[in-house]
C-alpha cells in the first residue's frame, strides 16, 4: 500500500512501516529511544516489535504504563516525564508510542511537552487507534472523567500502521474500532458506509484496504483543517452524546464502562435520530442508518436519571462556544451539518427512541 503524506508526517504500512522506521533512526540518529508502551502491548507487541527496528548503537528504553482509559491522566503523563528525566532524555531523544488510544494520545502529549517538545512516531497497535486516534496530530489526557479536556494538536515524525498487531486484540476491541470507521462513512463517504455495512460480502483480506480507506477520510478531513476551524469539527459527529455517555459509565461504580467505539456508536445513533428534526435527514436514511449500527452495536440500558446526567456533562464538550451545546448532525449519509443547537427536550426524546 502506498504511503499517505499527513500535513507534516507519513503514515507507512505494514513492512514499509520498519523500513521507514529504521531510515529515519540512521538519518536523524537519535539520542536515545524510549519506547512507550501499556500492559498488553508490552506483553503482545513489544517482542515482534523489537525484532524490526534496527537501533544500532542507540539506547532503547522502555516505559510500561498501566492499559485503559482510566489510566490516560496527567498523574500518569508525570511519571513518565519523571522517568524520561531520570533516564536523561534529551531534546534529540525520540519516543515511540506502541499501542492503543490511549498510548498514542498521552505519549504524543508526553512528547510535545517534554523539553517543549521532543520527537515521536506512533505505530497504532488496535484498530481503534490505526482508523482515529493516530492520525491528526491531537493529543492529551481526560481530566477525571471528562474526555481529551487537556492536551495539544501536534502531529508526529510518522506512523506506522501494521495490522499484524490486531491479531493480538480481543473482539470487543476490534469492534469498537470498527464505530470509527462506521462515522468516517456517515460524514464523508456514502459508498463507504454501504461496504462497512455489508461485511458479509467481504473476507478478512479485505479489511486493510478497508483501514487504509478509513485513513484517507481522516487526513482529507484534517489536512484541510488541521486545527478544527471548521471542516474538522464532522470528525466529532457521534462524539458529543458519545464522549458524555462514556464518561458518565467510566465514573459510575454501578456501570460497566463502555469502549469508546461502543459510547460512540450510541452517540451516532441519537445525533442520527436528532438529524431527522433537525437537519431534514430523511427516515429512510435514518432506518438504514440505525440498522446498519445495531448490527454490530448492542443496545445498552440508559434510564432517565442517567440520561439527565449525561445531558448535565455537555457543558463540557469542546465543540461548546459562549456556554452553547454545539453538535455535529447529518443532513444525509455523507452529508454533514457542523454547529447544530439542540434543546434538551429533543435529547431525551432522542434517548426514548433509542430504549424502545
Amino acid at each position: 500500500m502506498d504511503s499517505i503524506s499527513t500535513k507534516n508526517a507519513t503514515v507507512f504500512f505494514n513492512s514499509e512501516v520498519y523500513t521507514a522506521l529504521n531510515n529515519y533512526l540512521k538519518t536523524d540518529k537519535p539520542s536515545k529511544i524510549f519506547i512507550l508502551v501499556d500492559t498488553n502491548t508490552h506483553d503482545y507487541c513489544l517482542p515482534a516489535f523489537l525484532e524490526r527496528i534496527e537501533s544500532g548503537d542507540i539506547v532503547i528504553e522502555v516505559m510500561e504504563i498501566p492499559n485503559g482509559e482510566d489510566h490516560k491522566t496527567i498523574d500518569i503523563c508525570t511519571g513518565v516525564w519523571e522517568a524520561l528525566s531520570e533516564y536523561n532524555a534529551d531534546r534529540k531523544s525520540l519516543l515511540i508510542n506502541l499501542g492503543g488510544g490511549v498510548v498514542t494520545d498521552l505519549g504524543g502529549f508526553v512528547a510535545s511537552t517534554y523539553m517543549r517538545g521532543i520527537a515521536y512516531i506512533n505505530i497504532p497497535t488496535t484498530l481503534l487507534a490505526m482508523v482515529d486516534a493516530s492520525v491528526g496530530g491531537k493529543t492529551g489526557v481526560d481530566l477525571g472523567a471528562l474526555k481529551n479536556q487537556i492536551g495539544i494538536i501536534n502531529e508526529g515524525v510518522m506512523v506506522g500502521v501494521d495490522t499484524s498487531y490486531l491479531d493480538t486484540l480481543p473482539q470487543n476491541e476490534m469492534v469498537s474500532g470498527f464505530a470509527e470507521m462506521l462515522k468516517h462513512g456517515l460524514i464523508y463517504d456514502k459508498t463507504y458506509w454501504n461496504t462497512l455495512t455489508h461485511l458479509e460480502k467481504l473476507d478478512i483480506s479485505d479489511l486493510d484496504q478497508l483501514i487504509y480507506d478509513s485513513i484517507i477520510i481522516k487526513n482529507e478531513v484534517v489536512t484541510s483543517d488541521p486545527t478544527e476551524k471548521g471542516l474538522r469539527k464532522i470528525l466529532n459527529f457521534g462524539h458529543t452524546l458519545g464522549h458524555a455517555i462514556e464518561s458518565y459509565f467510566l465514573e459510575n461504580a454501578d456501570k460497566t464502562p463502555l469502549l469508546h467505539g461502543e459510547a460512540i456508536a450510541i452517540g451516532m445513533l441519537l445525533e442520527s435520530y436528532l438529524s431527522t428534526k433537525i437537519c431534514g435527514l430523511s427516515q429512510e436514511e435514518f432506518e438504514i442508518i440505525s440498522s446498519g449500527i445495531l448490527k454490530t452495536f448492542s443496545k445498552v440500558e440508559i434510564n432517565k436519571n442517567d440520561q439527565k446526567v449525561i445531558i448535565g456533562l455537555l457543558q463540557y464538550d469542546k465543540k461548546n462556544s459562549y456556554g452553547v451545546v454545539k453538535f455535529v448532525l447529518l443532513e444525509a449519509i455523507g452529508k454533514p451539518k457542523t454547529d447544530c443547537v439542540v434543546h434538551n427536550d429533543l435529547i431525551l426524546e432522542a434517548f426514548d427512541y433509542y430504549a424502545h
